[in-house]
């Protein structure tokens, strides 16, 4: 397990975290198709804080996109580096991902985050951010609209409907399990939407959740217990 200091020159206010967010909106990559779905590796992160001691673990876990068998899987652990604001989360949650990927010992590929990419306020979600500092394909798959809208889908899986801000696609409505509740897929970073979301039901064989996230979300659990036990 890696232990993470907050990185020198983080942002302290919602001012600075916001011209951040501005600065680095502009390098996201939207035009490329990104990998192929069921090929090379695929891996989650997500993260569990403890507030009250103020610790956040992150995990990493990366599967083979055909198996879904785990490759690797690396934790970290660390402050918290970032006040609970809506809309600016990835800046509690990115030093120690970072981490937690760069701990990996091969390459991730395409990266999932429990969370958003362009469906958030400011068109810049964790999976965005994590994208544009890392280079990765990323993309986000969350549990809930945030504040966006959607007619609901049809009720095979695979079946999907727009997520929309007004008239603005942000993301999809994504059903991954037959008359169960979608999940919110929405592009990070080098991937197009089309394949977000076949990624995300290649992912998610036996539950609503891609297995990445899954896998990621128990192992960071797991990880918080072992660091305020």
């Amino acid at each position: 397990m890696t232990t993470v200091r907050i990185p020198a020159g983080w942002p302290a206010t919602e001012e600075e975290a916001r011209a951040v967010q501005d600065e680095l909106r502009a390098r996201v990559v939207l035009d490329e198709p990104g990998p192929p779905p069921g090929t090379g590796h695929v891996t989650g992160v997500d993260v569990a804080y403890d507030d009250e001691r103020d610790v956040v673990a992150a995990a990493a876990v990366v599967l083979d996109a055909a198996t879904l068998d785990v490759v690797a899987e690396a934790t970290a652990v660390g402050r918290v580096s970032f006040p609970y604001v809506p809309g600016l989360l990835a800046f509690r949650e990115i030093p120690t991902v970072l981490a937690a990927l760069d701990a990996l010992h091969c390459p991730p590929g395409l990266v999932v985050c429990d969370g958003y990419g362009l469906a958030h306020p400011r068109r810049f979600g964790l999976a965005s951010h994590l994208g544009v500092l890392t280079g990765l394909p990323t993309i986000g798959v969350a549990k809930n609209p945030f504040t966006f809208t959607y007619d609901e889908p049809g009720t095979p899986r695979g079946a999907s409907a727009p997520l929309r801000a007004g008239d603005e696609e942000v993301g999809r409505a994504l059903r991954t399990r037959e008359n169960v509740k979608p999940v919110f897929v929405s592009v990070g970073h080098r991937v197009s939407l089309d394949n977000a979301c076949a990624h995300t039901v290649a992912l998610a064989r036996d539950y609503r959740l891609p297995e990445t996230t899954r896998r990621a979300d128990a192992l960071c659990r797991r990880a918080l217990r072992e660091a305020t036990a």
